[in-house]
């Protein structure tokens, strides 16, 4: 996934920086570095972890609690468990 791969995921998701930041775990800054490919001149690549919250935030997956997938349910639209 690059950055503007991971702009169109956040868009999809009606999600703003500050949202797709809160629902990752991350600062909005790295949100930003992660859309512009690039720190300091520096290439950003999207880690293995965010790349695999991200589907499970588009395929609808909630938190996991360690047991079974089966009996995890969606976290509602708004965030709230």
């Amino acid at each position: 996934m690059d950055g503007d791969a991971f702009r169109h995921w956040r868009k999809r998701q009606k999600m703003s920086q500050k949202d797709a930041a809160k629902a990752l775990g991350l600062k909005p800054r790295i949100i930003q570095y992660y859309e512009k490919g690039e720190r300091d001149g520096k290439t950003v690549e999207i880690p293995l972890s965010v790349r695999l919250a991200c589907y499970a935030i588009e395929s609808g997956v909630g938190d996991f609690d360690g047991k079974d997938s089966a009996k995890l349910k969606p976290r509602s639209k708004k965030g709230k468990d």
